[in-house]
């Protein structure tokens, strides 16, 4: 009886987390309006009309610029094997060049 009744509570206690679960998962149209509408803080109007509608079009996303972190790093990984004033000259227009 006891068996019974544990396993009539566990049934009750998963099946609403079961039929939750796919109604609660964003998709990702909903990712995508949340990161726009994020992005889209400080525009009014027809600007963020315009933004918005950009935004959740199915084009790809423009490349970042990118961050001076970034530069560092893959400059630093092209100058391997490179040693002294020849790292240091690599160095200094590897990370001036727009990547």
């Amino acid at each position: 009886m006891k068996k019974m009744l544990i396993a009539i509570a566990s049934f009750a206690l998963a099946t609403p987390l079961l039929l939750a679960t796919p109604a609660m998962a964003e998709n990702s149209q909903q990712t995508k309006m949340a990161a726009c509408n994020k992005d889209a803080t400080g525009k009014k109007g027809d600007e963020r009309k315009a933004f918005m509608k950009d935004c959740l079009s199915n084009k790809p996303a423009q490349p970042q610029p990118m961050t001076q972190q970034d530069k560092m790093k893959q400059c630093n990984a092209d100058a391997t094997g490179k040693k002294g004033d020849e790292r240091k000259a690599f160095m200094s227009s590897c990370l001036k060049k727009d990547k």
